[in-house]
């Protein structure tokens, strides 16, 4: 059950993993039992994903011929049986057997398909940070694979990974490799959808429609209508972009047929929310609502994607031009919680990609520290050779070796008290991590109530931080998480504690402060973050924040429970339409946002729902 409702969000890193070997067909069963072993693994490997009963009845003949094998025969026979764990959803299984195998086998080839079907079960179960370290460790065989397909399967797998969680340049990296590498006409289809999402994203797409063009048409030669139709959605969205409106719901129209028989459900919704998007802006409002509610009915297939978040927000829309306002509540709840999954969805993945990264940073600095010590190690035996050929220098030998040892000792210190700091700090920003922020905000909470003083909690968010990653590069997202930071520490006291919770997410504790008095402070900080100049990056964007603040007196001295106020308030500042203030004043959350929303101007619910 699990791997059909996920099968749309990895539905291309599953096709490269199952291979290129399809459509070979499958005699009875009783003329399998009698045919050589090894071409029953072969016809069991072609058949996988194409024809999922037969697979099953042949890897039950291979388990029960299983003492005809060699040590190869049963290594593939393994592998066959993690796979199909994976296909019917048993992924804790499947991963333990995936790792035995990766564990017993000596064959690189074996060890590194073994490893992306673990990558995926991962991806499959939502384990982003266990998949991306997995995938670091796979990615690390590549070059010694022999096999050009199962190269093929893994990059292919390394390249969809790193675009479903935003690293859009590492992903058209991955692609390119394989497209580079003489791939057979399937997987060039499949690299190649990669590649033009990932382009376009990156908005590295030419003026000219030829790229995609290409793309479509060498997909619809490989008959791979999924593949094919996820890049008209690209084209289509280009096409929007460049006020082609018209041109673009022509197209998905013509090709919705072909869509829906795929029966892939997150592309069937996604061509629908795209087609209801587009026919609001033309304003055909019955169009709209009818392929919004298209998307809605693949709802059971679909948890925390984007097509839903468009399709209740393109129906709020609706109900809300024709004055159904019961309607337009209803949705527009609705469409608050899909966003909100949503966006939880993308900080999980980003927030996995983060610690991968600062995992295999720490893994880089440890190698280093090892090998200055084992600097150490050297000089300390050619100093006892040295002192062993010539006796009249042993003393000054043993005082170049002492003063040696204390030198390294003396870096080593240091390194010791770097790793401290860094593991206290965060690497990029230079202020808390979250976890020490953590240790110090509940020490300055315990602190105040032992003293009956008061504190309060700023929590701020930035807004559409992925879209200056995305369209400026990550070198200028970085750049300004680092102003950020250091406009943060301008409002904060010796006594605060400031610090970078997680992606763009920041929070302020501040000691012996009261609500109104946060307020102002959270204020003044929207106000400096809007005002830091960008040009220096080479590039012109707003940076906006939006903040959630509560305090002691209304959510008690529980960090837990500060943070989820103070959240609770952030989320309701970003559904207000962003860059603003919000605090916690003990209301009920629900009545509060449906007031707010039926309240708004025109505008500024305009500006909200196109954020």
């Amino acid at each position: 059950m699990l791997a059909r409702k996920m099968i749309g969000k990895v539905l291309i890193a599953l096709i490269l993993v199952v291979g290129v070997g399809v459509g070979v067909g499958v005699g009875a069963g009783a003329a399998h039992a009698f045919a050589p072993l090894e071409k029953v693994i072969d016809q069991a490997e072609a058949i996988r994903s194409s024809d999922p009963k037969s697979f099953l009845r042949l890897l039950k003949q291979l388990e029960e011929r299983s003492d005809e094998a060699d040590a190869e025969q049963r290594e593939r026979i393994e592998y066959l049986k993690a796979y199909s764990l994976v296909f019917e959803g048993k992924i804790d299984q499947a991963v333990t057997s995936a790792r035995a195998l990766m564990a017993s086998t000596k064959d690189i080839d074996t060890k590194f398909r073994a490893g992306v079907l673990v990558v995926n079960a991962y991806a499959l179960n939502r384990q982003f940070t266990e998949g991306l370290r997995q995938l670091e460790s796979s990615l690390s065989l590549v070059n010694d694979v022999r096999s050009r397909d199962v190269r093929h399967q893994g990059l292919g797998v390394a390249a969809l990974m790193n675009l479903q969680i935003g690293q859009n340049r590492q992903a058209l990296f991955y692609s390119e490799r394989i497209l580079s590498d003489k791939p057979d006409g399937r997987t060039a289809c499949l690299a190649r959808q990669v590649q033009l999402d990932a382009k376009h994203n990156l908005a590295l797409l030419g003026a000219d429609d030829s790229e995609l063009t290409r793309g479509i048409e060498q997909c619809t030669r490989e008959r791979e209508p999924a593949a094919a139709n996820f890049i008209r959605i690209t084209l289509a969205k280009k096409w929007a972009e460049q006020g082609q409106r018209d041109r673009a719901i022509t197209m998905l129209q013509k090709h919705l047929r072909e869509v829906e028989a795929t029966r892939y459900p997150h592309l069937i919704a996604e061509v629908k929310a795209l087609l209801a998007e587009l026919s609001l802006e033309k304003g055909d409002m019955g169009a709209a609502e009818a392929y919004a509610q298209g998307v809605l009915a693949q709802s059971g297939n679909l948890t925390s994607t984007l097509p839903l978040v468009k399709a209740y927000r393109t129906l709020y829309e609706v109900a809300q031009q024709r004055s159904e306002v019961e309607k337009a509540l209803v949705y527009y709840q609705n469409f608050a919680e899909a966003d909100k999954a949503y966006l939880n969805e993308v900080k999980a993945r980003e927030l996995a990609y983060q610690i991968v990264r600062q995992e295999t940073l720490q893994k880089t600095q440890q190698i280093n520290l090892l090998d200055q010590q084992n600097q150490v190690l050297q000089l300390q035996r050619k100093v006892d050779q040295q002192a062993a050929q010539n006796n009249r220098l042993i003393v000054m030998l043993l005082i170049v070796l002492v003063a040696s040892i204390g030198y390294w000792a003396f870096k080593i210190k240091r390194v010791q008290l770097s790793l401290k700091k860094m593991a206290e700090t965060d690497a990029l920003t230079g202020i808390c991590n979250r976890h020490h922020f953590t240790i110090r905000a509940e020490r300055a909470l315990a602190e105040c109530a032992r003293n009956g003083e008061q504190a309060a909690l700023i929590m701020y968010d930035l807004d559409h931080f992925k879209n200056i990653n995305d369209r400026f590069g990550h070198g200028t997202g970085d750049w300004a998480l680092k102003e950020v930071a250091e406009a943060s520490k301008g409002f904060c006291r010796r006594i605060d504690v400031l610090g970078r919770l997680g992606g763009e997410e920041f929070a302020i504790l501040m000691y012996g402060c009261d609500l109104r008095a946060a307020a102002r402070v959270a204020e003044d900080c929207r106000v400096r973050l809007a005002q830091i100049d960008t040009r220096e990056t080479g590039h012109v964007f707003a940076i906006t924040g939006s903040f959630g603040v509560t305090s002691s007196v209304q959510s008690g001295y529980s960090l837990a429970r500060l943070l989820s106020h103070a959240d609770r308030q952030l989320y309701r500042a970003k559904h207000l339409g962003r860059n603003r203030v919000c605090v916690y004043e003990n209301e009920s959350e629900a009545v509060r946002a449906a007031s707010n929303v039926l309240e708004l101007p025109q505008r500024e619910r305009s500006e909200h729902l196109g954020a």
